[in-house]
This record gives C-alpha cells, sequence and structure tokens, in this order.
C-alpha cells in the first residue's frame, strides 16, 4: 500500500491531478500502476524525482507542467537507493554498483546512466555502500571506508584546488576512514564523519554554514577541515540547504534524546539569528516526551516529523511546500496539520523529503527480499563484526563469527584455512569470498568460489544454516519475555530480520538490559511462527493456521517492522490457511 503526502508546486499532472497549481495542504496521491510495489524512497529537484519501489525498481518523472509528461522507468534492476542534484543523478544497486548520469557526469549522453564503480582507479575500492548527491556533485562511500567525489569541484569541495580542476568525469579521492557522508540536493556543501565522529567539512563559507564559529568573512576553506566545536551526541544526520546546514544529533544521557542543531545566516527569530557554528535549535512546540523521528532540508525551508505525530516546518513556503494552507513564509516553526495517515500508529516508519518548492511525506517500511540479501547486508554492517582477516595488503576485513561458524565446514581449523585463503587475496575478492560464503551463492564469482568450496558446506542452503541457529540455545544472546514464556534470539538475526530491533541494537541509546517485555497482544502460537520463520522464511508444517493467527500476525508484522521477504510471512499464511 502506498501512502505518499504531498504539497507544494504541483509538478505532477500525471500523478497529481484535478489539483491548483499551489497545493498548501499536504493531499495523499497514488500510482496508477505501481500499487502493489511499496515505495522505499523519494528523491526530488526541481527538475526531476525518482521514485524507488521495494521491489528494488524505480521510476523517473520530470517534474515539468505538461500533462503529456509521462514517468519513465530506470531500466536497472536491484536498486537499494536513489538520489538527485539539480544536474546529477545517481543510482546504487545491492550489489554495490553505482550508474550516475548528467552533464556533467556524461557529457556526451547526459541522459544516460553510465557505471560509476568501473572508473575507481584502485580496483579494490570498486564496491559502492552509500551516496550522497549534492546540487551538482556526487558522493560515494565504498566498502573500504573511502570517500569520492565526481562531477564538479567548484568549491573544492573534494579536498582539492578548484582552480586545478573544476569538474571531473572518474571519481576523485578525498578522505579515507570515512563512516558518513553529509551533503543536499541543492548545496555544496560536504561533510565528512571519521570513525571516531570526528567531522570534516571542504567548501566556501560564505554565510557561515560551515559551523566553524568563524567569521562570516572568512569565506574560503579549499581543505578539509576540522570542525572542533561539535554537539554532544552520535550525529545522526547533517542535511544541507543552499545557505543553512541542520544536524540531528543523539545522546541517550538526555531527554529528548534526539536533538536538532543549525548554522546559519538566518532570520528564524525561533531559532538563532547569524550563527557560525551548531547552535541548538529550542523549539517551543516541542514537548518534553517529543522526540524527532526524521527531518528534511529543502532548497530554503526545513521539515521536522517527531514521535508526537507532529510535522514542524519554517523557512521559504511561497509555493505552499510549508503544508500550512498559505504561501506565507514562516520564520517562526509552525506545526502542520495532517490528514489521518494509514499507519498512524508507525509513525516511525514515515520518511520526509523536501525539495526547492515541494514537500513529500510518505510510509515505507525498511524491507529486503530473501535472506540471501539478508546476510550479505548483515556482513556490510560493522557493528557487530566480532573476527578479524587480513588481506594480502594487510588491510582488515571483518565479519561475525556466528554466521563463519555455521557456514563453514564443521570441522576444526576451518576458520584459520580461511584466514589463509583471504592472506592471498585483495580486499575486493575477499570481499566477494565473504559475500558468498555468507549466502552461498556461487554466481558472486564463480572462479573464487572454486578456492573456498573445500571448507564451506556449499551443499547446505541458507535457510538449513539459519534453522541451526535457531536450535542452538548457546549462540542466543537476547531474550524476548512473554508473561506465558521466554523466547531467545541472536542479536543478529533480529538486526538482520526486524527493523524495530535494528533501531534498538544499532543505536547509541540503546538499552544494555537484554528483555523487552509484553507482547500480549500475540498468542504463543502465534509467537511460535513468528520465531520460526525469522529464522528460515518458513512455517512449521505442523501449525494449523486460523484466522485469529492470521489477524494476530498482521499486527505482529507492523509492530516488529518485519523485512518483506519473499515469500514474506503474510502470504505464506494465506497460502497455509486456503490449502
Amino acid at each position: 500500500m502506498n501512502e505518499i503526502l504531498y504539497f507544494g508546486s504541483n509538478q505532477y499532472p500525471k500523478l497529481i491531478k484535478n489539483e491548483p497549481n499551489k497545493i498548501t495542504k499536504p493531499i495523499q496521491f497514488k500510482f496508477e500502476n505501481e500499487n502493489e510495489n511499496q515505495i522505499k524512497q523519494i528523491s526530488t529537484t526541481d527538475f526531476s524525482t525518482i521514485f524507488l519501489f521495494e521491489n528494488g525498481k524505480a521510476i523517473e518523472y520530470l517534474t515539468q507542467r505538461d500533462s503529456k509528461q509521462n514517468p519513465s522507468k530506470i531500466q536497472i534492476e536491484n536498486i537499494q537507493k536513489v538520489t538527485v542534484g539539480l544536474q546529477v543523478e545517481a543510482i546504487l544497486t545491492i550489489e554495490g554498483n553505482l550508474f550516475a548520469k548528467g552533464k556533467i557526469i556524461n557529457p556526451n549522453n547526459p541522459n544516460q546512466f553510465i557505471n560509476i564503480s568501473s572508473l575507481i582507479e584502485d580496483t579494490n575500492d570498486r564496491i559502492i555502500e552509500d551516496i550522497v548527491s549534492g546540487a551538482n556533485s556526487i558522493y560515494l562511500l565504498t566498502s573500504n571506508q573511502n570517500a569520492y567525489g565526481i562531477g564538479s569541484n567548484y568549491f573544492a569541495q573534494f579536498d582539492f584546488d578548484s582552480e586545478t580542476f573544476e569538474e571531473t568525469e572518474k571519481p576523485i579521492l578525498m578522505m579515507k576512514n570515512v563512516s558518513k557522508i553529509f551533503s543536499g540536493n541543492y548545496s555544496s556543501s560536504v561533510f565528512l564523519l571519521n570513525s571516531n565522529q570526528e567531522l570534516f567539512f571542504c567548501r566556501n563559507n560564505f554565510l557561515g554554514e560551515l559551523g566553524l564559529g568563524e567569521s562570516i568573512e572568512e569565506t574560503e576553506i579549499y581543505k578539509l577541515t576540522k570542525i572542533k566545536n561539535i554537539p554532544k551526541g552520535k550525529i545522526i544526520d547533517i542535511q544541507c540547504g543552499s545557505w543553512h546546514t541542520i544536524m540531528l544529533n543523539e545522546d541517550q544521557n538526555q531527554n529528548p534524546k534526539r536533538k536538532i542543531y543549525s548554522c546559519e545566516h538566518s532570520n528564524y527569530d525561533d531559532i538563532n539569528e547569524n550563527t557560525y557554528e551548531f547552535t541548538e535549535i529550542k523549539l517551543s512546540l516541542f514537548k518534553n516526551n517529543d522526540d524527532i523521528i526524521d527531518f528534511s532540508v529543502g532548497n530554503f525551508h526545513t521539515l521536522i516529523l517527531t514521535s508526537n505525530n507532529k510535522l514542524i516546518g519554517f523557512g521559504s513556503n511561497s509555493y505552499g511546500q510549508l503544508g500550512t494552507g498559505d504561501t506565507k513564509n514562516h520564520f517562526i516553526p509552525i506545526q502542520i496539520e495532517l490528514p489521518k495517515l494509514r499507519f498512524n500508529e508507525d509513525i516511525s516508519n514515515y520518511h520526509i523529503f523536501c525539495g526547492n518548492s515541494n514537500s513529500f511525506l510518505y510510509y515505507s517500511p525498511p524491507s529486503f527480499s530473501n535472506l540471501e540479501e539478508d546476510l550479505i547486508k548483515l556482513f556490510r554492517r560493522k557493528e557487530f563484526c566480532d573476527i578479524s582477516f587480513k588481506t594480502e595488503n594487510g588491510e582488515i576485513i571483518e565479519a561475525h563469527k556466528l554466521i563463519l561458524e555455521y557456514r563453514l565446514n564443521q570441522i576444526e581449523n576451518q576458520i584459520e584455512k580461511l584466514q589463509e585463503i583471504i592472506s592471498k587475496k585483495s580486499i575486493k575478492e575477499s570481499n566477494q569470498i565473504f559475500e558468498m560464503i555468507y549466502s552461498n551463492n556461487y554466481k558472486i564469482n564463480p572462479k573464487l568460489y572454486s578456492e573456498i568450496k573445500e571448507i564451506i558446506n556449499s551443499n547446505e542452503k541458507i535457510e538449513e544454516t539459519m534453522k541451526r541457529i535457531y536450535l542452538n540455545e548457546n549462540e542466543k544472546d537476547f531474550i524476548i519475555e512473554r508473561k506465558e514464556k521466554q523466547y531467545k534470539f541472536p542479536k543478529l538475526i533480529l538486526i538482520m530480520r526486524s527493523e524495530l530491533y535494528r533501531g534498538m541494537f544499532l543505536s547509541v541509546t540503546n538499552d544494555t538490559s537484554n528483555k523487552v517485555t509484553d507482547y500480549s497482544e500475540l498468542s504463543n502460537k502465534s509467537f511460535q511462527i513468528f520465531e520460526y520463520w525469522i529464522y528460515s522464511n518458513q512455517i512449521k508444517d505442523e501449525i494449523k493456521i486460523t484466522q485469529k493467527i492470521i489477524d494476530e500476525l498482521e499486527t505482529g508484522i507492523d509492530y516488529f517492522q518485519l523485512n518483506q521477504t519473499n515469500p514474506n510471512l503474510f502470504d505464506l499464511l494465506i497460502n497455509k490457511f486456503n490449502n
């Protein structure tokens, strides 16, 4: 079910019909031919919008007021993220390939996506983990934690003097040991966060948007500069508009845990004026129990979504992009009235995206397609890695010991044999080896697979591996306690399969206790179905499905924020019930 709320300039005549040019209050629209696929992500600027669906497919819509303009399907499969700048667009696939287009990227054919990953000079650095777009640049983070830039370097965003080159059609290495990259679709700014939570910035500082705490006169910063005065807590996100920057931080020792900061040349009376370092936005609309779920920075406006179902906005509103019902600019933050939401009880799965003259609020539960992809994604998450291997160049690659113990043959010294193989491989080949071990998918690299097939249980399906973990009580380190019974799970499996627990375990605010109580809405039998399915994508044959179980688990699927695997739990329940 797609739930998309829209407000601002009506640039989508094929999608939003019979509405005025300026939609000043949030209205809902649906895709005529895409209703079976849940929206995963939206990215937009003045000239184009990309809608990404959960099935890994995307459509591009040129935002022109032309009733004959039809959206076009992007001919790239298995897409996991999209991003749109003013003059650039980028697509990241599940396999870690980056495709991009734009006049700056591909002058000879600006409307054709080309493979950017293959242009990285270091062949061991071509698996892309994340992408972010600026107005005219694309920034990419590789699996080796290296940050690259491609496109416009007019403001020396790539940490090189812009007089050396203003544009590049090949990725340029900006910085190593990077954990996150931040920018904005209308911005020439870029922030790089390293693994020690140190924040770096590189570009002009015309209106103090660096957050350096320096005079407005110090406008040219052409080398990566460390920002010293970072607010306390873990940096969750940073987004840049044309002349302002917003930071979201999370501090487990404060209430509310999440706070929002800005640096800008500002007339926002309820925020701050002419601040040249990150300063907390103390919104009078916030209550003590309010926490920030999501926020988005457009060209000149900002929207914030809170845990109490509040949508708060401030900034430019000349097209109705704040959704306040008028076209007056609101420099004092104002609460936007929302229509009744389909998933109002689960506001944490709503997302905001602001363009220049428009805004989206949409429901997008996290999901993956199957256990293989879940395991590969788990391998790429470093938070719970607990075993390290050295490659031929002495580089370190990390993995999850629990998964390896179950994927390798149950013979002594198999991990040592794996280390011996990795020690003779490049970082790229090592990544591929681990992805094959986690997924048992020889198609990733058949030649490498032949070298490791002696040490892995190549005859065992992923589901069988997961069932063995399910049966081993000694490997379970988290307890879900119910009135009738306790259920134990490995945290790794819950992270992989439930966004509820992913957020809990990977947040700096996570509770160190190992119990979560009160799942009274689910009967024992329903919870047993959930428990078995979360490992195997299957329902035990001996369990009889009733309408009550279907009703309970339909609620439970939303509550646990379960990944919509293929096949998904609800489809399995219905099929078994009908049979």
